[in-house]
């Protein structure tokens, strides 16, 4: 099967190949998505002479902000007037705070079943990633003493990779545990909060944004530490 250059570019976007930690291609133009491969394939023979990587992960997190940024002239996408800063209450060390991502980790024997499928796994969940943009995401509450082998993760809008080798990554749950010990903060709530941020952000404030604030107002926290993935 023959595909165009700007093909192969697109199919790590939500793609066949499924790898998201290149979807930036996309957002590239032809010329600068080859000299990007061009310089990446050159920094990995690189790394084989001399046993380093810091030159190859630079790189690529360089030609991943060049593909993500807008261009100056754009308007912004979502604009929220309705919602400022709100100062904290109290200082850190006298607060309990909470911990709510969009990684898509949840616990094992309470998993949200997206689309009524029972045990979906990350491929397909990948394959399916119009379907999740298109819908209100499902929260999944996780206690803040759970098990490394009980946290499971599944979302096919990122590379999973590094979560799944090491949750904090994502999930910062033992960063806050460490902050409590060392006395940053008073305590770190229980439960924690995680959903696939990858939905329809529409469904998401007009659907389930009004009782997840009252679901957050009942675990009374002074702070919420929000991680976008």
């Amino acid at each position: 099967m023959s595909e165009t250059f700007e093909e192969f570019t697109k199919s790590f976007y939500y793609g066949s190949r499924s790898d998201l930690s290149f979807k930036f291609l996309k957002n590239l133009p032809p010329e600068e998505a080859a000299e990007a491969i061009r310089q990446i394939l050159e920094a990995v023979v690189t790394s084989f002479d001399t046993g380093e990587v810091t030159e190859l992960h630079d790189l690529v997190i360089g030609w991943q902000v060049a593909g993500y940024r807008p261009p100056a002239d754009s308007p912004r996408q979502y604009v929220y007037e309705d919602a400022p800063f709100v100062l904290p209450a109290k200082p850190l060390e006298e607060s309990r705070v909470g911990l709510m991502t969009s990684s898509g980790h949840f616990t094992a024997g309470d998993d949200p079943e997206p689309f009524g499928v029972k045990d979906m796994t990350q491929r397909e969940a990948e394959e399916r990633i119009g379907e999740f943009l298109h819908e209100a995401p499902v929260m999944s509450t996780v206690s803040r003493d759970f098990d490394a082998a009980d946290l499971r993760l599944r979302h096919g809008g990122y590379d999973v990779r590094s979560a799944v080798k090491d949750f904090n990554v994502a999930f910062p749950r033992d960063a806050l545990l460490a902050a409590q010990a060392a006395g940053r903060i008073a305590e770190v709530a229980d439960p924690l909060y995680s959903f696939p941020g990858a939905a329809s952000q529409g469904r998401l404030r007009k659907k389930v944004l009004p009782s997840w604030v009252e679901m957050l107002h009942e675990a009374e926290l002074d702070v919420l530490l929000l991680v976008p993935v």
